[in-house]
């Protein structure tokens, strides 16, 4: 089972999208909600032996200046991963419009509840 707690997530964008993100998500019971200085996002997951997976909608909070491709959207994302007791790492596809973006994001447990 994913420790419930406070993380620090760092997030790269794949495939060339120059774009890269770190905030705080707060895991509790198969919850995640969280953000950071431009986005907010909450969403579901399950675990189990070390694996997890779950879904996840991302929302621009205070307009991102730049060219950000998540920028005036609301996101659906879809992930799957691995975790540990002092962490969590996952791939995810985001959809934007009619786009879709790979990303990898790690968790690292700050704080366990």
């Amino acid at each position: 089972m994913i420790r419930n707690g406070l993380y620090l997530s760092t997030t790269r964008m794949l495939d060339g999208v120059d774009a890269y993100n770190r905030h705080v998500m707060v895991l509790r019971d198969g919850t995640i909600r969280g953000g950071g200085p431009f986005f907010y996002t909450v969403g579901s997951f399950t675990c189990s032996e070390g694996k997890w997976k779950g879904e996840m909608t991302s929302q621009e909070h205070t307009p991102i200046v730049g060219t950000h491709p998540w920028a005036r959207k609301v996101i659906s994302i879809g992930f799957s991963g691995t975790y540990s007791d002092d962490g969590a790492e996952l791939e995810a596809i985001a959809l934007v419009g009619k786009r879709s973006f790979r990303f990898q994001s790690i968790y690292r447990l700050l704080v366990a509840d």
